[in-house]
């Protein structure tokens, strides 16, 4: 007679759990091979996502870029306090992006590409939090009919296009955030001068 513990249920599943969350996480390998575009000018990008929202860590930034890395749309949302799951991350990014873009589910080919920007603690290296938002993010723009784009982290040490050896130290997750792009400028104040400025100009003296 053989005598054992069998595994409880509540154990089981939390393995269960535990490896089903590293299986929806993409090592840096595995991005890189993933045929993810390349950002023309990612401090631009990075700056623009910067002023526009920011962040402080623990903040993603999901954003469309339409063709010419133009903004399309943005979002910014605290990340809660729980452990990475790809799956949960991947819904997140989602209903941020039927929030704040109509979907391209019809065209045979995505035109517009999304990219996340995640301010956090530690340095640029890559971690397992990393991961999980990289899988969810490729899931969310597969589903919502998106290029997927890069992902780069912001952290005190400035920032970092992860898969690619692409970063700079401003901005930073501590920095100051700068004016708008050029072709983010705010409409030029409307001109003033001639006659009918003039006769408003007599209107509102009398």
């Amino acid at each position: 007679m053989t005598f054992g513990f069998a595994p409880s249920p509540a154990a089981s599943t939390s393995s269960d759990l535990s490896a089903a969350s590293a299986a929806r996480m993409l090592e840096p390998a595995e991005w890189a091979a993933a045929g993810i575009p390349l950002l023309r000018n990612p401090r631009e990008v990075v700056s623009g996502l910067h002023s526009r929202h920011h962040p402080r860590p623990a903040t993603a930034i999901v954003a469309v870029l339409d063709p010419d890395e133009r903004l399309c749309a943005s979002a910014s949302f605290a990340r809660r306090p729980a452990p990475a799951d790809g799956w949960m991350f991947r819904n997140i990014l989602l209903a941020q992006l039927r929030r704040v873009i109509p979907h391209d589910l019809r065209r045979r080919t995505p035109v517009r590409t999304a990219v996340l920007l995640y301010c956090r603690e530690g340095d640029a290296r890559w971690t397992q939090e990393d991961g999980a938002w990289m899988w969810g993010l490729r899931d969310a723009c597969t589903l919502h009919g998106l290029r997927c784009g890069a992902y780069i982290t912001l952290t005190r040490d400035g920032w970092q296009v992860l898969g690619e050896d692409r970063g700079g130290r401003r901005p930073s997750a501590d920095s100051t955030p700068e004016p708008f792009a050029t072709s983010e400028a705010p409409p030029p104040k409307p001109q003033t001068g001639g006659a009918a400025s003039e006769v408003l100009r007599r209107a509102a003296a009398r």
